[in-house]
């Protein structure tokens, strides 16, 4: 009775595992081909332009940009205090906690009662300020739909609808990303489709639905559906000035000039 050798107890396993590889590379290739959508190109210009003021008065702008402080929590995970009008944010999630300047990206950072300093603040520092990013776009990105650094399309739909596409061509933490969104009749968003950086299939669709309004009369959409991912947004307060906020003393005194 022969008994096999390490090396080709190895040369079997290795091949065993290149198996492996190749069929998850393969489903892989697979998955991107079924369900990859290249994005749409869409025409610019005034009625692109129409269409997004139209989601703008659904969502009340006016009343978001009247909302100076505004708290939530998103996927359970980061908690936001911020400060809109001061351009202040306090991140507070596992055992950190930041304060953060979101014009000048930086602050003040702890971990449990400790304050940090040196090169562990400045990561916790990056870290909220990559999360704040990320997570106030989730809270409302229809708001941003004119900032600097944006290009608006109309797309026409196969069911003959608009939608509207909007690029990000500079900005946050991710410029370059695409958003089509998907409005009802009176323009408030139902669902988006993505073309981003941190995604490698384009076209991922993600809904928008569970709207609040605000004390201020802004709406906000506290939940996000996908076929493989849902997004939730909890903890929700917002006030018109710290007083209406229920605060007494300055939350952000640490960093505020």
């Amino acid at each position: 009775m022969t008994q096999s050798t390490p090396s080709r107890r190895s040369r079997r396993w290795l091949r065993w595992l290149s198996i492996i590889v190749g069929v998850i590379v393969l489903s892989l290739a697979v998955l991107y081909f079924v369900f990859n959508e290249p994005a749409p190109k869409g025409e610019p210009g005034p009625a692109a332009d129409a269409l997004a003021q139209k989601m703008l008065t659904a969502i009340d702008k006016p009343a978001w940009d009247s909302t100076a402080i505004i708290q939530w929590t998103f996927k359970g995970m980061h908690t936001f205090l911020w400060d809109k009008d001061r351009h202040l944010v306090e991140v507070k999630w596992d055992n950190q906690r930041v304060l953060l300047n979101t014009k000048q990206v930086d602050g003040k950072a702890w971990e449990g009662e400790q304050e940090l300093s040196g090169a562990a603040a400045d990561e916790l520092i990056q870290k909220a300020w990559s999360f704040f990013c990320n997570d106030s776009f989730w809270l409302n990105a229809p708001a941003k739909v004119f900032d600097p650094g944006t290009e608006r399309r109309v797309v026409k739909m196969e069911d003959g609808r608009e939608a509207l596409l909007v690029v990000y061509t500079s900005g946050g933490v991710t410029p370059g990303d695409q958003y089509l969104w998907i409005l009802d009749e009176q323009g408030l968003p139902q669902s988006w489709k993505m073309w981003v950086s941190i995604i490698p299939i384009g076209g991922v669709a993600f809904s928008w639905e569970a709207w609040e309004t605000l004390p201020t009369g802004a709406k906000i959409s506290t939940f996000h559906k996908s076929s493989i991912l849902d997004l939730d947004i909890s903890n929700l307060k917002a006030a018109r000035d710290l007083a209406g906020f229920g605060l007494t003393d300055d939350p952000f005194a640490p960093i505020a000039n």
